[in-house]
């Protein structure tokens, strides 16, 4: 059989898909909602408001939806012990599949930036590579920050007499620059790195149809489709693809989601001169 041509590698399931598209329902929903209070005093910020029905159903949405991500943080975390190979542990951590921080990730840094600059080769990556890795286990960090803090503030009373009232403006303040932090960073580099680049433009299907290109999986993760044909593991990973149809109702959901986070960062940055710090 040719693998090349028209059959993909299958890099996500199912069950890794669904968490993806309810991290960015989740995520979204949070970021107009949390800018539609923060810009209330902008004609932008009330037409955000709007949507949702005022700037106090602004608020109720972002602690439910605030509250189902924490769940969903904690549903995930139950996955992951569930798919670790407990036979091995630990070090199933520490084999080409996991998507646990490795030394070589900061050694493939440098010599990406080498070759950025032509002083060095480009690196083989594996299956996971340093940015994608990070983008992971972001959001990890992020909940606990974001999740924390919002909780204290979703409850004042209820917090008011675990932590001193200075403690809600520190929380206050922390949730706020991280969330601002979360959105340029998903809105900006997530996007460029996932959707603009020139290998996945005009937009990279993989988290919806859970493969990717086998031409560029060679061009992009040498190291691991090399790793999969040396172990004849490779065959059982390609999968065909999907229908024009689907394809098209993939590119239809994506770009949906895609302008709606540039919709928020462009009017974010056009109106931050315009509010009340």
């Amino acid at each position: 059989m040719n693998p090349e041509g028209r059959y993909r590698i299958r890099r996500f399931s199912l069950t890794q898909r669904i968490f993806h598209l309810l991290l960015i329902l989740c995520f979204l929903t949070q970021g107009a909602t949390g800018l539609a209070r923060l810009y209330i005093e902008t004609n932008w910020g009330r037409s955000l408001a709007w949507i949702f029905s005022g700037y106090e159903s602004c608020r109720t949405i972002h602690i439910i939806v605030g509250i189902l991500m924490i769940l969903g943080l904690l549903v995930h975390g139950c996955y992951i012990l569930y798919k670790l190979n407990w036979r091995r542990f630990p070090f199933s951590l520490l084999n080409p599949d996991s998507i646990l921080p490795h030394p070589r990730d900061i050694k493939q840094f440098f010599q990406h930036i080498g070759w950025f600059l032509g002083l060095a080769k480009a690196p083989r990556f594996e299956r996971w590579n340093y940015f994608e890795k990070f983008d992971y286990w972001a959001v990890f960090w992020g909940m606990f920050i974001l999740g924390g803090t919002g909780l204290l503030l979703a409850f004042p009373l209820t917090a008011s007499r675990l932590i001193p009232g200075w403690g809600l403006n520190v929380a206050f303040w922390a949730h706020r620059i991280e969330a601002l932090l979360a959105l340029c960073h998903v809105f900006i580099i997530h996007f460029f790195i996932g959707h603009l680049r020139r290998q996945n433009f005009p937009m990279d299907r993989s988290m919806f149809e859970g493969s990717v290109d086998l031409t560029a999986a060679r061009h992009e993760k040498s190291a691991w489709v090399t790793r999969l044909e040396e172990t004849d593991s490779l065959e059982e990973f390609l999968v065909l693809e999907v229908s024009s149809t689907r394809q098209a109702f993939f590119y239809f959901l994506g770009y949906i989601f895609l302008a709606a986070g540039v919709y928020l960062l462009i009017g974010g940055l056009l109106n931050i001169f315009k509010i009340t710090w």
